[in-house]
């Protein structure tokens, strides 16, 4: 008779944060004692529950030769080609029962194995530290069969002493990885759940006398220019600087002069704590947190987030990131003008923060804790107001603070979030306010402030905002008399967000508003062979939220979106204005602390968008919220009519460690006089032969009206009036919101599915009238359209007029007309580029004559939508045809119709034909940001009211 003991697992369901682990402290990333990485190549064997398989393959000599092997750090379900199964995407809702601390029996487990050998060179003598980075959700752990515990906490360090049971050869590390444990309740955070070890695993040589904690005090007094410093350090040692001829005991405090770390002038010292057995390196920034007059202030100055929020993302590796990747992140948002970070909604791979702390961004580190989807049941069971679940809170906020202190970036400790409210957050801000007064303690979900340390709110409204900053939106008193942040703000979903221009003009008007943090950095796409990138649903989720996890400012792999386009200009560092009329030019430095000294100018001026003459400008040094008018030069004499204006660059003078010479830091644009508009003289009459209409170089089906020629170039659909574009993530909004939805309003009045009557075809002495009625089945709404044709005998005039015919309670998506051309690739252009543009997202459109090609137009968003429009349009070529707007127009062209878009679920549903489709509108609904924020301002609302628009066809030149 035979049986098998299967191993307790009690531990997966207890509350506590685990046993065994030793207690948190500062993290660093090397000293001169040994370390050994562990990442490479693991065995693993995938489990359905957590007691499917004994503890024996911990002990040494087990043969796990039939095991796959996996790439630690990483995710098993995304190894293996599904054969450990597959990501989970849910935005709040737990995937599992909510019976907490239970979880259910079906629980993937990974058991995981890592044979060593010590380094020859390893030391004999001391001991060793194992250190895990990250593991998804709870891990137990064995080194030579020796169980050294279990822990919980999936984005934060945990250490194990192993110095007694180490090996000269062939040690084996053991790793049991439940994905849901107690600990899972507290990790229900919006992205992928996935399972593994998916940061570094490192052994450390803890020599005798090596350091243990420390804490680095630097803190910085502006009005003598002096920073104070004290390393506080478990182990006695001595602290140096050299450059600042700092030589010290730790515990110790000396004041000297300095140059202070700020986002935008991130100072660094170099400096070394030297215990008896370890010396290690120290990156030392002088800055003081403080919350004085209302506002959040560092060194003396309040100072404006133009920040957003970063969860850690890669296609295909998950949130098990390199450091090339985490720099790559750095760098882009430090191209694109970003100087603060809310790393969401846990703290993030350390190495993250030492780049914060190396190029310069403001940092509001998060704790790994979210129970949002307690809100099913009116947050009833919270864990975060249950004193059962308060220690392994406690332990969360330790092991976030103890890690990540070292940092100067950070500015903030922030509690969570979307975790409702309870004794237990209290518990963890009463512990960080004690341990660490010099930052500010953030949390979103305290609206009267009790915990916190500023006013955070996440979508509020542009009406609400401004309430806001005049202090007329009630609460508390204490919360009145504090800082307002949006912790998250313009959600980034596919096409938008939109109104980023309106909200920075608010926070820039009251004092109050400290900025906020876009939602998000990254689209969280899963690299797919068959879809291009994967979203929720596309692995048969039982429960998922679709495509809501891309919504970031770059795509999966990091292309920056329109969006990131848009927002870099909105938050750019230097104002740049003029009217062209008085040959000045205001600049004003919007920098909280450097000067305009690093920056050169340069203007060009363009006749018809193409550049005829350009030089520098010289600006001052302008101090932060400095202005000075500068004169321009006298704009080069134009004798062929054209439309003038003045470009003005404000450039790096230098290379940086973040971007090089010449790189475009902000730019202003302003027309030196009026557009002159073509005229055109309508000389020809339409002549009727047979079936056919001719009219100038055009040729019309006389019995339809409808346009099939232009000189030599075949019409492949007829210009007619459109209304319809493939609604934005933006439009469909949130199914939660209580506001209007207007993508959902569109389709339900029919706006998708428009019909065209016939009325009338009038071919009359100087023009060729069609006139229609345009309105969906089953209302009684429509739009009384007409067109009328004229010729100068070598052009082609198309005169439209829109009379909206009874009550029309909802504005129109677009309002202009279709055709689709045979054959077209180039396009050509002079207006607003080079990328897509909108009414609420237009601040970034530059105009000037743009080149692509139809491809090159369309923005390849995650779920196919309404993309790719170019703003004031004054002319396009392309298909052989030239085509000029009175008034200037919106332009889109592409492979496919607006239905076949509106249809696509994935990028390669989209299947290019044999015509391009060209949208020709006089006006555009606003994008807005309500798939989780607020929709477009009135004043971007397309209304359905009497308009006339005229374009001029001819063969390009």
């Amino acid at each position: 008779m035979s049986y098998r003991t299967t191993p307790s697992v009690d531990y997966v369901e207890d509350v506590s944060p685990g046993s065994g682990a030793l207690p948190p402290r500062a993290w660093y990333a090397s000293s001169d004692a040994r370390s050994l990485s562990l990442n490479g190549s693991w065995r693993l064997r995938v489990s359905a529950t957590a007691d499917a398989e004994d503890d024996s393959f911990a002990e040494e000599g087990y043969d796990a030769g039939n095991w796959a092997e996996v790439t630690v750090p990483g995710h098993w379900v995304l190894q293996g080609d599904g054969a450990f199964g597959s990501p989970i995407y849910t935005n709040h809702l737990y995937p599992f029962p909510v019976d907490p601390p239970y979880v259910p029996t079906e629980n993937p487990t990974g058991d995981h194995l890592r044979v060593f050998d010590l380094p020859s060179d390893w030391p004999s003598d001391g001991g060793a530290v194992l250190r895990f980075d990250g593991v998804e959700s709870c891990a137990r752990v064995w080194l030579n069969g020796t169980e050294l515990g279990e822990f919980k906490g999936s984005r934060l360090a945990h250490e194990f002493t192993v110095g007694e049971l180490l090996k000269p050869g062939r040690n084996v590390l053991a790793v049991r990885v439940h994905q849901w444990s107690a600990g899972s309740y507290l990790e229900d955070q919006d992205q992928w759940w996935l399972p593994g070890i998916f940061r570094d695993v490192t052994l450390l040589h803890r020599p005798a006398g090596s350091a243990g904690d420390f804490f680095v005090h630097a803190s910085y007094d502006h009005t003598t220019g002096e920073g104070t410093l004290r390393v506080d350090s478990e182990v006695d040692g001595r602290v140096t600087v050299p450059a600042l001829d700092i030589d010290v005991a730790t515990g110790e405090s000396i004041t000297v002069a300095v140059e202070p770390w700020t986002a935008e002038t991130p100072r660094l010292y170099d400096g070394v704590l030297a215990t008896e057995g370890e010396r290690v390196p120290l990156r030392i920034g002088f800055r003081t947190v403080v919350l004085e007059d209302g506002l959040v202030k560092v060194n003396g100055r309040a100072i404006l987030f133009r920040g957003v929020n970063r969860h850690e993302w890669h296609p295909r590796q998950g949130r098990a990131l390199d450091l090339e990747t985490m720099r790559e992140d750095v760098l882009l948002m430090k191209r694109h003008n970003l100087n603060a970070v809310r790393t969401s909604h846990y703290p993030p791979h350390p190495a993250f923060l030492d780049l914060c702390d190396e190029y310069g961004l403001w940092v509001i580190d998060e704790c790994d804790l979210e129970t949002h989807g307690f809100v099913e049941q009116d947050w009833r069971d919270n864990p975060v107001d249950d004193e059962r679940w308060t220690p392994a809170l406690l332990d969360r906020a330790a092991r976030m603070v103890e890690r990540d202190k070292n940092h100067p970036s950070i500015v903030f400790w922030s509690l969570g979030n979307e975790a409702g409210t309870g004794r237990g957050l209290t518990a963890m801000a009463e512990w960080i306010h004690g341990r660490d007064p010099e930052r500010l303690v953030h949390y979103e979900g305290d609206w009267n402030c009790r915990d916190t340390d500023v006013y955070s709110r996440m979508y509020a409204s542009h009406e609400e905002v401004a309430k806001i900053g005049q202090r007329l939106d009630g609460g508390t008193h204490k919360r009145r008399e504090l800082p307002f942040i949006q912790c998250e703000y313009g959600h980034a979903m596919g096409n938008g967000p939109g109104g980023l221009a309106d909200y920075q003009e608010l926070f820039e008007k009251h004092e109050r508003l400290q900025g906020g943090f876009i939602w998000e950095w990254i689209d969280h796409g899963v690299e797919h062979a068959e879809l291009g990138y994967a979203y929720g649903g596309d692995f048969g989720e039982e429960l998922h939220d679709g495509n809501f996890v891309c919504d970031g400012l770059v795509f999966p792999d990091r292309t920056p979106s329109p969006g990131l386009i848009e927002y870099k200009k909105v938050i750019e560092p230097v104002l740049i204005e003029g009217d062209g009329t008085n040959g000045t030019v205001r600049v004003t430095n919007k920098h909280d602390f450097a000067d305009l000294s690093a920056l050169a100018f340069e203007w060009s001026c363009q006749v018809d968008g193409e550049t005829v003459e350009s030089g520098s400008l010289a600006v001052p040094a302008l101090a932060p919220g400095e202005s000075a008018e500068v004169k321009l030069p006298e704009p080069p004499a134009d004798g062929r009519g054209g439309e003038r204006q003045w470009t003005v660059r404000a450039l790096l003078a230098d290379d940086t460690s973040w971007a090089a010479k010449g790189h475009v830091v902000a730019w202003g644009q302003f027309a030196v006089g009026a557009r002159p508009l073509p005229s055109f003289p309508a000389t020809d009459r339409p002549v009727r032969d047979g079936d056919r209409i001719t009219l100038g170089p055009a040729g019309f089906d006389a019995r339809t009206g409808a346009l099939l020629s232009i000189g030599g170039v075949e019409v492949g659909a007829a210009p007619r009036l459109d209304v319809w574009r493939a609604t934005t993530d933006n439009d469909d909004g949130a199914e939660w919101q209580t506001d209007t939805r207007y993508g959902m309003l569109w389709r339900t009045l029919g706006l998708h599915r428009m019909r065209h009557r016939l009325v009338s075809v009038e071919a009359g002495d100087d023009a060729l009238t069609v006139r229609t009625r345009v309105a969906p089945a089953a209302r009684e709404v429509g739009l009384d359209t007409v067109y009328r044709w004229t010729s100068d005998g070598e052009r082609l005039r198309l005169s439209v007029s829109v009379t909206p015919e009874g009550d029309w309670t909802v504005p129109l998506p677009r309002l202009g007309v279709r055709f689709g051309l045979p054959q077209a690739d180039r396009v050509e252009w002079f207006g607003g580029g080079p990328g897509e543009a909108y009414p609420d997202t237009r601040t970034a459109s530059m105009v000037g004559r743009w080149q692509s090609t139809v491809d090159g137009l369309q923005t390849p968003y995650v779920r196919p939508q309404e993309n790719g429009a170019r703003a004031d349009v004054r002319w396009v070529e392309l298909g052989g045809l030239r085509i000029e707007g009175d008034p200037e127009f919106w332009f889109t062209a592409r492979r496919w119709t607006t239905e076949q878009l509106d249809a696509a679920r994935h990028r390669t549903d989209l299947t290019a034909g044999d015509t391009v489709w060209v949208n020709l509108d006089h006006g555009l609904h606003g994008i807005g940001s309500q798939s989780c924020g607020p929709g477009p301002l009135p004043q971007y609302f397309l209304k359905a009211e009497p308009v006339e628009f005229s374009f001029v066809f001819s063969t390009a030149r």
